[in-house]
């Protein structure tokens, strides 16, 4: 396994730090497989922009580069707070209002009407991801009173967090549905969903299935996400743990075994799974990231995440290009040292648990994991998949087999959803008529871009027929 290349893949976020052509190829070049595109803040036309840029510099370099909207979700904003923000104390009093255009060390003004109805005396809200927090003591008059239990600096237009079970507002937003019209027309591979609460808020995106539409992301960060995980795995296209949301819903304690609970379940149904928020968290004004952010990041990639995600490190951080060089450097060592026998067997023992499968799945994980223990069993160099949707792939990454694994599609489109797949690398090749032909072709494809050579054995994984769904195709060839 000395000297694999990086299995995890890396999506990196594209703001005002990194949205020129050159820091895009860096980055790229770097190692980031998925641009990110948050749609929270700023204008449409800068995100279009975005998106049109990050597609440009991509068939530039050959490369398949996917791209990821994420949608606001309902996100509470403050009012702006003016010159360079405030400092809370902790101890101090303050209120909330929901009328008024500026907020204040004492007036904090936020754009969310049902404030004063839904928020209850004793009910802690935090803001900027948790910087500062205060307890709600007493409603009075149109204002609700409130102590400040964690002091710190807000400035901007920080986010408030308002405990989920009491919010009534669904997601996606009408805002967001907007949105997503706007890049299901551009062509998006993905797209995120924020505040997802059950399969149902997964269903009114009302999107194509994936790959004519885009691969949906269930972003996990609400209590009743967690309690309707599988629903919500089984709804989307893959899943994203959001840790800093759901750090401020379940208690700090909780959330290491919840992220490794979430990629479990996500990856044993065939979804790949997005550890996000903070990983490098000091590389937006540090050089170099603290140990703690190194072990993080290793510990996920240990707990089987499919991919990392970088937020604030590369949209507005001091260095984008060094961030994704240093969360390759330390994906791809973790890579090594995952244990990847025991893993396999762990995804089995998860998948026979699973009793409501239907028969094509059952034929599938059999025939899935055949491929990455004959793999292995065989000295082969590869494993080429051949997936008009990615479902093949992604049925084969789970595994985890130890020898590369490429997606072979017809597909741009899928290709482009493939690059979140771990130790996936997609390749887009013609049809032929046959399924044994087009076996063949693949193989020649793989061979003519130079990653496999002459009188290498490569096992090669297909579904026959669209009618199926099910993988149930195994061959090993030697390249010829």
């Amino acid at each position: 396994m000395d000297g694999m290349a990086r299995r995890t893949k890396i999506i990196a976020t594209i703001g005002p730090a990194s949205q020129s052509e050159s820091t895009l190829r860096g980055m790229i070049e770097a190692g980031m497989d998925v641009a990110r595109i948050g749609l929270a803040h700023g204008t449409l036309d800068e995100q279009v922009e975005k998106f049109r840029m990050v597609r440009s510099v991509a068939s530039e370099l050959g490369k398949h580069v996917g791209i990821v909207v994420d949608l606001p979700g309902p996100k509470i904003r403050c009012a702006p707070f003016d010159n360079g923000g405030v400092e809370l104390l902790e101890d101090a009093q303050m209120s909330l209002a929901v009328e008024g255009d500026v907020s204040t060390a004492d007036i904090i003004t936020v754009d969310y009407p049902n404030l004063l109805q839904d928020v209850q005396p004793g009910d802690s809200l935090s803001f900027a991801d948790g910087n500062v927090v205060v307890r709600v003591e007493e409603r009075e008059g149109d204002r609700l009173k409130a102590r400040v239990v964690h002091g710190g600096r807000l400035e901007g237009r920080p986010g408030l967090h308002v405990p989920s079970d009491r919010l009534r507002l669904s997601s996606p937003t009408d805002q967001d549905l907007t949105l997503l019209d706007t890049f299901v027309e551009l062509g998006t591979d993905m797209v995120a969903v924020s505040f997802v609460r059950s399969a149902h808020d997964i269903r009114r995106l009302g999107v194509e299935p994936a790959p004519r539409g885009p691969m949906i992301i269930a972003k996990i960060e609400t209590k009743a996400a967690v309690l309707n995980l599988e629903g919500i795995i089984e709804a989307s296209g893959a899943v994203m743990v959001a840790r800093g949301d759901l750090g401020s819903e379940a208690d700090i304690e909780e959330l290491p075994h919840l992220q490794k609970h979430i990629i479990q379940e996500c990856i044993a149904l065939g979804r790949p799974a997005i550890t996000a928020t903070q990983m490098l968290e000091s590389m937006v004004s540090a050089p170099t990231p603290t140990r703690a952010e190194a072990s993080d990041i290793a510990n996920a990639v240990f707990d089987g995440t499919s991919a990392v995600m970088l937020s604030g490190e590369t949209a507005i951080g001091r260095d984008p290009i060094n961030s994704v060089k240093t969360m390759a450097r330390i994906t791809a060592r973790a890579d090594e040292k995952f244990s990847y026998e025991a893993w396999g067997e762990h995804i089995q023992a998860i998948r026979r648990r699973a009793k409501s499968d239907a028969a094509y799945l059952r034929v599938t994980d059999a025939l899935t994991s055949a491929a990455a223990r004959t793999a292995t069993e065989t000295e082969a160099e590869a494993i080429i998949c051949l997936s008009r949707s990615g479902f093949t792939v992604r049925s084969v990454a789970r595994f985890r087999p130890t020898v590369p694994l490429f997606g072979m599609t017809f597909d741009d489109r899928t290709a482009n959803q493939l690059s979140l797949s771990w130790g996936t690398r997609p390749l887009v090749f013609n049809e032929q008529a046959t399924p044994a032909a087009t076996a063949e072709e693949a193989v020649a494809t793989a061979a003519r871009v130079g990653v496999v050579r002459s009188g290498d054995t490569v096992v090669v994984v297909s579904g026959s027929s669209a009618a199926t769904h099910a993988t149930d195709t195994l061959r090993v060839l030697r390249v010829p």
